[in-house]
């Protein structure tokens, strides 16, 4: 068995109603254009290394946001090798029976739709592995998504090769991997995987039980959370009328979430949400639901400001936020 850990980076469509979906049997969600790789030793170690630039046929044109988190320009993206003969390479490297290890599940979906609409074989693939499986149960002993850089800074990692890039990120996952009992952790990944795929599932079943957002905002990134309470994310418009409302506060409702009520003169009142991630970039990337208000989201609001009073201490990142009503 080959133990190979993986990174892609990939472009993404300008728009996601781009005509150049007609083309295509799937969705894709993203075109590969740099393949990172690093085979573990029996030691679980780094050793060789392979890394190649990938020229899209589809995704030409460089995405704003892929060009600011990896620096690819459209020179670069020009200068690749096209996807079948990247993958040939890929695969000449890797060799047969080959294990991937990713640090979370997104390179597998994407690199299987990239071969998929490539019509390209991948029987060579024996399996697929989350490290962020095996860290979180040796860790923290949580079946929880944690960044590539915290796992790094857990273990004292210094970062001596460029995120973002797909052989650096690949690089420094074999680092985290040299630190866990890979053994142990691929013993018990089937269990641990299969768990974890029933509680994603119960939390689904929860959501689809949930009150439903009647607005729901691509996620938009800030420099600071100051940035985001001055934007208009914070200052939605009316779903329904598109007119201005008045707001009360925000609060914290923890876990880089803030709640507030607006007001509607025409279509009444409206639980507004942010939910807040930082990025590896050191970004903030902020995410606004709303939800029709009822007694129970009145009362919760009202008792959350109570209990910012009783504290002493205002909830929110803006000082010219006006007071909770």
């Amino acid at each position: 068995m080959n133990y190979i850990v993986m990174d892609l980076e990939w472009n993404q469509a300008m728009r996601s109603d781009s005509a150049v979906f007609n083309k295509l049997p799937i969705h894709l969600r993203g075109e590969i254009i740099e393949i990172g790789a690093v085979k573990l030793n029996p030691d679980m170690t780094p050793g060789e290394e392979f890394t190649i630039d990938v020229r899209p046929q589809f995704f030409r044109r460089i995405h704003y946001k892929v060009k600011k988190i990896t620096g690819f320009d459209k020179d670069r993206l020009a200068n690749g090798v096209p996807f079948p003969d990247a993958l040939e390479q890929f695969h000449q490297w890797c060799g047969e029976d080959v294990t991937f290890l990713t640090w979370g599940i997104d390179d597998q979906g994407i690199l299987e739709q990239n071969i998929i609409i490539h019509d390209l074989d991948w029987d060579w693939i024996s399996g697929w592995v989350n490290l962020q499986t095996i860290y979180s149960l040796q860790t923290i002993g949580e079946k929880v998504q944690r960044s590539l850089s915290s796992a790094m800074e857990y273990f004292g990692i210094e970062q001596t090769r460029v995120a973002h890039d797909a052989l650096g990120d690949a690089y420094n996952t074999a680092l985290v991997c040299s630190h866990l009992d890979m053994k142990k952790g691929l013993a018990d990944y089937d269990k641990a995987a299969r768990l974890q795929a029933a509680q994603n599932a119960e939390k689904q079943i929860r959501a689809a039980a949930e009150p439903q957002p009647v607005e729901h905002s691509d996620p938009v990134e800030f420099i600071s959370k100051a940035d985001a309470f001055s934007s208009d994310l914070a200052k939605p418009l009316c779903p329904i009328c598109k007119q201005p409302m008045d707001a009360n506060r925000w609060l914290n409702q923890g876990d880089q979430r803030y709640m507030n009520i607006h007001t509607c003169p025409a279509d009444g009142k409206f639980l507004t949400r942010l939910k807040f991630k930082k990025s590896e970039a050191g970004l903030w990337a902020a995410t606004r639901l709303m939800y029709v208000a009822t007694e129970e989201t009145e009362a919760f609001y009202r008792t959350k400001a109570q209990q910012a009073r009783r504290r002493g201490r205002r909830h929110t990142p803006r000082k010219n936020i006006s007071p909770a009503k």
